[in-house]
């Protein structure tokens, strides 16, 4: 079965590359932008509870690409269910492969396939290691609206919305060990469970200024270790500006606010203690435009937080990518 799948997401990567060779290059920075909120923002990024569900920023140079993108996040965790328990530093670690490509001219599919690494340091220093291919997601999206401004300098600002869902497949592993001792069960390198997501999208764009609206919904199922991760609630808000030098290079700054909430998880039907929790943080970053190409770097702090009862903290998170625009 997971091989079917991965078959069906290299047949989505490989058309947008071939895509790449045989549309029309897009307009140079200098036209009018569209930076909108990447969809890979709606998917977990170590495939479970408490990440980076609103981690991105996105492309600027135009809503088709095919790249690379590595997402780092810190956290720690009680090792034991005791207020004084110690602490255990974690690192997730994430390489996605991502790509976004119409379906004619209002639809949107966006696939991402990631690989996790992620590490584990015990109060002894001793330390536990994970890694392989994460959950794979796949979501459709559909222009409601896409008002243009009649010329590069009308005072008219360009207003978009896409709205959509998809469905997040269980190619990460699920590995019940993980969940004992540590009260953080997002260690693992996916769910283990058929999730659905929800989502709009909404960019303002006035001439070089322009603010993306994100928002959607993971409805998360049991998986067959019946095990089933809390629903999880992801909104942002990111303004920026672009600075245009020549026709062929730009440079966006971008700063913005994103907040996570999650449920409670379910273990056997029942509700796992110390699970669900929000936090809120600030987001900062900046991508360079050359032509068709896109590098974008991106943190995430938190400004404030409560997971699994205050038992999980997360510390910081890094994104960097680099995109091909096609």
């Amino acid at each position: 079965m997971k091989t079917y799948i991965l078959s069906i997401l290299t047949l989505i990567l490989g058309i947008s590359a071939l895509q790449g060779n045989t549309m029309p290059k897009p307009p140079c920075p200098s036209s009018h932008l569209s930076m909108l909120m990447r969809y890979d923002d709606f998917c977990d990024t170590c495939g479970c509870g408490g990440n980076g569900g609103s981690m991105g920023f996105g492309t600027g140079l135009n809503n088709n690409f095919l790249g690379l993108r590595y997402i780092g996040q810190k956290y720690r965790s009680r090792d034991g269910i005791f207020a004084n328990s110690p602490w255990i530093d974690e690192d997730f670690n994430t390489v996605q492969l991502w790509t976004q490509l119409p379906m004619g001219k209002k639809f949107i599919v966006n696939a991402v396939l990631p690989y996790q690494f992620h590490t584990r340091t015990f109060s002894n220093q001793s330390e536990q290691h994970i890694n392989g291919l994460g959950d794979a997601t796949v979501l459709g999206f559909y222009q409601v609206l896409k008002q243009t401004p009649d010329s590069i300098i009308s005072i008219r600002p360009e207003h978009t919305l896409q709205v959509g869902g998809g469905v997040k497949i269980p190619t990460g592993t699920f590995d019940e060990e993980n969940l004992e001792g540590s009260v953080n069960p997002s260690f693992q390198l996916g769910t283990g469970s058929w999730d659905f997501l929800l989502g709009a999208n909404y960019g303002m764009t006035y001439r070089n200024w322009g603010i993306s609206l994100m928002a959607n919904y993971t409805f998360k199922t049991e998986n067959d270790k019946r095990y089933r991760f809390g629903n999880q609630f992801n909104y942002a808000l990111n303004a920026y500006k672009t600075y245009y030098f020549g026709n062929d290079f730009a440079l966006t700054p971008q700063l913005g606010l994103g907040g996570e909430h999650f449920e409670e998880n379910e273990e056997f039907g029942l509700t796992v203690n110390d699970t669900g929790g929000n936090a809120l943080f600030g987001k900062g970053g900046i991508e360079i435009n050359y032509r068709t190409y896109a590098l974008g770097v991106s943190t995430m702090l938190p400004i404030s937080q409560n997971l699994n009862n205050g038992k999980v903290e997360v510390k910081n998170r890094l994104s960097v990518y680099v995109n091909i625009n096609i």
